[in-house]
């Protein structure tokens, strides 16, 4: 390219550049002007901005390069770029990435209007401020202009002392966006680092609760593991939300934390319990939502009288989604699509969503995984056996999903396998 460049060690140090300013680097030279005491921050701070500003130049004659250069130098400036080739200067833009463009408008090959078009085309170009010089005065022109992004105009011939003001007041309000925007970055990146940490906080809490609630059922392995990502993996081939997907697999980790509730004869009773046993297992699921969402007992009546009990259990007062979400499934994992489930004998979609799915993956691990009182069961013994419960344990939707991403379940299946 034919850039015209000047770098702090090409040029004398004007009489009246300014007594203060900081100490500046670029391609191995330094620049470092006397700050008087007396200097002020905004000083201080102004001499910063115009010391390191970079600043483009594109217009066919050169000796407008160099007046206009000669001038901003004698404020200060001392990086500049610049090109009498106006098919060069988007290029140069991008390799100088300058604070602010001075542009011709009436130059051969491309106009400055048609670099200011392909600046507000380019992600990178199209904020950059552009000062316009023309000695047209065309009210046209000027609103042409306008149209392709922020500019301000100098009249041909320029008067310096417009130039001066311009540059720094556009400078100054660029500094001041500038400021704001690294300011919302690191805001949005200590945000994001919070957030990662609540989430794996909240991960490890769950987990930790869910493992409790497996060792009172002498169980160590990684079922509760399973069970979530099994959930998580059918509610996404139905559709859910990345983020209800992710709080789906953490709620359905707590499914049987109502075993805590237990006594250990009967949780942990070889052999066949009987009916009344039974029955006292079945109340784990109460006890679930009771711990992870508890109602007062006209809450809970008000709760079986309505119609919608799905929506009722969605929408209840707490605050907090997951936990309201685990209650849910804590509660409804049992359920069977044909009524027969417990502990409140709902049916079809009156069941929410949630429990269908969290029984679904509940029962294939179960029916897949070692247990005291059974050997793991073949995958297609397993898949065989959930077919047959077809609109009767399950929703056939869920269990569609379930089928449909065979492949994630078992190689989820071999991930989280428990050690032997």
């Amino acid at each position: 390219m034919s850039h015209l460049t000047t770098s702090p060690s090409s040029a004398p140090a004007p009489s009246s550049a300014p007594a203060f300013s900081i100490g500046h680097q670029l391609g191995g030279d330094a620049i470092n002007l006397e700050q008087p005491p007396s200097a002020s921050r905004d000083e201080i701070e102004y001499a910063q901005r115009i010391a390191q500003a970079r600043i483009a130049i594109v217009d066919d004659e050169e000796i407008n390069i160099l007046f206009v250069k000669r001038h901003l130098r004698e404020e200060g400036y001392r990086h500049f770029f610049a090109t009498v080739d106006s098919t060069q200067a988007i290029d140069m833009f991008r390799d100088c990435r300058p604070d602010i463009v001075i542009l011709d408008v009436k130059m051969p090959k491309l106009s400055g209007l048609e670099i200011l078009a392909l600046m507000r085309d380019d992600e990178n170009l199209r904020h950059v401020p552009v000062v316009i010089m023309t000695a047209a005065t065309s009210s046209v022109l000027r609103l042409e202009a306008l149209k392709s992004g922020p500019a301000d105009f100098l009249g041909k011939p320029i008067d310096p002392a417009d130039l001066l003001l311009k540059i720094k007041n556009i400078l100054t309000v660029k500094a001041y966006y500038d400021l704001r925007a690294a300011n919302e970055q690191l805001i949005e990146q200590r945000v994001a680092e919070q957030s990662s940490e609540l989430l794996a906080t909240r991960r490890q809490l769950v987990s930790c609760l869910a493992r409790a609630a497996e060792l009172r059922d002498d169980d160590i392995g990684n079922h509760v593991a399973r069970v979530g990502r099994y959930a998580a993996i059918i509610a996404d081939k139905l559709g859910f939300t990345s983020q209800d997907v992710a709080l789906i697999e953490l709620a359905a980790q707590l499914h049987d934390i109502g075993k805590i509730g237990l006594t250990d004869q009967v949780l942990l009773k070889p052999g066949r319990l009987e009916p009344d046993e039974f029955d006292r297992i079945k109340t784990h699921c109460n006890v679930g939502r009771a711990i992870l969402r508890p109602l007062t007992i006209s809450q809970f009546r008000a709760y079986q009288e309505h119609v919608d009990i799905g929506v009722k259990l969605l929408t209840g007062a707490t605050a907090f989604p997951l936990l309201q979400l685990a209650a849910t499934i804590a509660q409804t994992h049992h359920e069977k699509w044909d009524g027969t489930g417990y502990p409140l004998g709902l049916a079809g979609n009156d069941i929410p969503i949630e429990g269908r799915i969290t029984a679904v993956a509940d029962v294939y691990d179960a029916l897949s995984s070692k247990r005291p009182y059974k050997p793991a069961f073949a995958q297609e013994k397993c898949l065989q056996i959930l077919e047959e419960q077809r609109a009767k344990h399950f929703d056939p939707l869920v269990l569609d999903a379930f089928f449909s991403r065979r492949d994630e379940i078992i190689a989820t299946q071999l991930e989280l396998a428990d050690s032997q």
